[in-house]
């Protein structure tokens, strides 16, 4: 191709995109790939939203603090494992941890070849009180286990590895096939009236995708980052060798760190960029929690698009 030709081409790019054989196979690549990761993307999506909330979920979760209302006196250790053992006779009592106030229950950790529990007891009468996990708190640590690992432990997290290279590469290609011409660009950036409920949805996936790209970006990046943190160290070990004039002050560790926290927006808890909880850590938190239901709504439409545009002519032929 002539430089003339390159010209023509690219001038064709920036007024008439739609007409180029470049943008008609991006545009097939970036519907099958997905469709193909839909679910994934939905799943991934909508648990990312919740646990930026992962803090507040705990807390939830937490049960209230037991404290012995009984007048007998403290029961010392060897009474209290005695009387825990008798309680769960099958199982080997492995841990006991009394808190700061004597009259709180005690954690007591038994142990079986089936299973690991962790029972409250009663530090005056020696009564089993209930577990020390509720049910809802282990139904918060699978949730992040879900998200982190697909319930699969390092296998798991390989995948979730690849699928965020996948989603990056989706969300890149959709930013290609964003652009709609010079003339029509700023209409790309709004939602349109009185068009058609295929416009419509089509306005969503463009507008959705536009306004959210470098939200959808950094929650892909971080979290290729979470799944290989060796590569991503092994990178920066190679762009700014670590020595003993640099240590402490490298730019690439201060990428890193920044980049593993905005994977959830918040550092111990608390939104980036905030002093502590308030206005501005609820905010934060919230705008995050908003942007990672975008790639939802856009497999949610591109789904719509999808059916309209490849299986219901499919379907009718």
């Amino acid at each position: 191709m002539n430089k003339r030709d390159q010209t023509s081409s690219w001038q064709q790019w920036l007024q008439y995109p739609q007409r180029t054989l470049f943008r008609r196979v991006l545009f097939q690549i970036h519907l099958w790939s997905g469709i193909g990761l839909g679910l994934y993307i939905f799943f991934i999506s909508i648990t990312g939203s919740v646990l930026v909330y992962r803090n507040e979920l705990y807390r939830a979760a937490t049960p209230d603090t037991y404290i012995s209302a009984s007048t007998s006196e403290l029961l010392d250790d060897a009474t209290l494992r005695a009387a825990a053992s008798l309680a769960w006779p099958d199982h080997e009592l492995t841990r006991m941890n009394r808190p700061r106030n004597r009259d709180q229950a005690v954690e007591i950790t038994f142990e079986s070849e089936h299973e690991i529990l962790t029972r409250l007891f009663d530090p005056r009468t020696g009564r089993d009180v209930g577990s020390a996990v509720t049910t809802s708190y282990m139904l918060v640590s699978k949730l992040i286990e879900l998200h982190d690992e697909l319930l699969a432990g390092p296998t798991g997290r390989t995948v979730n590895g690849i699928g965020a290279i996948a989603v990056l590469l989706v969300a890149i290609t959709g930013l290609v096939l964003w652009w709609p011409g010079v003339s029509k660009w700023r209409r790309a950036l709004i939602i349109r009236k009185d068009v058609g409920w295929k416009r419509l949805v089509w306005d969503l996936h463009s507008m959705t995708g536009f306004w959210s790209f470098a939200f959808i970006f950094i929650f892909a990046l971080s979290g290729i980052y979470l799944c290989f943190p060796e590569s991503f160290h092994a990178l920066a070990e190679s762009l700014q060798p670590l020595t003993p004039e640099n240590a402490g002050e490298r730019l690439v560790d201060d990428l890193l760190y920044w980049l593993a926290f905005s994977h959830f927006g918040r550092i111990n808890g608390i939104g980036l960029f905030c002093d502590g909880p308030g206005l501005c850590d609820q905010a934060v938190k919230a705008t995050w929690a908003l942007f990672g239901l975008a790639p939802a709504g856009m497999f949610v439409t591109g789904a719509i698009m999808w059916w309209n545009r490849v299986l219901k002519r499919w379907m009718n032929s």
